[in-house]
């Protein structure tokens, strides 16, 4: 199949993706292709280094390991084949503490965390498309950053597979990742980058 650009209604899958030009930055979501551009803002970037490398520091030599966009999440529907896979997504920051979910394409099945930082192109889909797919493929923890308000919503999965309301946290407050084990994340210091000059 061709490229999204060229294709009107098409339906594409991971296989589809693998062909497409390194310099474009797309999402398939059921088979449906997002064009993620344009780039991330200064600011995205900045929260996106100061969250990441949080994670980072803290789970370096553990079981867990922290990804940032761009890195591919394939979520494939029960057995489907990788090439078959028709949902493929780039969280800007991803957790993941299954090591066989891991190869050198990115990750193959549910993060256990996924982080999405909202931009004023991304807000529909991060808190409408991408809440519905991350529940639904078992995310356990779901991160919506705002940048302009300055807080982060938590998600998290419940007992009946769905994320309930979320746990709202403002820029002095650090969070406690209790699915991580002692992972606490201080958001003073991402906001505060956000801010910087």
């Amino acid at each position: 199949m061709g490229h999204p650009a060229d294709t009107a209604n098409g339906r594409f899958t991971y296989g589809d993706y693998l062909q497409w030009p390194d310099e474009e930055r797309w999402e398939l979501i059921y088979g449906e292709a997002y064009a993620m551009t344009p780039a991330p803002s200064r600011t995205h970037q900045r929260i996106l280094l100061a969250l990441g490398s949080q994670f980072y520091q803290q789970l370096k030599g553990k079981r867990c390991e922290v990804y940032c966009a761009p890195f591919d999440v394939r979520l494939p529907a029960g057995s489907q084949d990788d090439e078959d896979t028709d949902t493929v997504v780039q969280p800007d920051v991803v957790v993941i503490c299954d090591p066989s979910k891991l190869d050198e394409r990115g990750c193959k099945g549910a993060p256990d965390l996924a982080v999405e930082i909202v931009s004023p192109y991304s807000g529909a889909m991060d808190q409408k498309i991408k809440f519905a797919l991350y529940e639904k493929a078992g995310v356990k923890q779901y991160w919506v950053v705002q940048p302009v308000e300055m807080i982060v919503m938590v998600f998290e999965l419940g007992a009946n597979n769905e994320y309930g309301k979320p746990t709202v946290y403002s820029k002095d407050d650090k969070i406690a990742v209790r699915l991580l084990g002692e992972l606490e994340i201080d958001l003073q210091p991402v906001f505060m980058a956000s801010t910087e000059q």
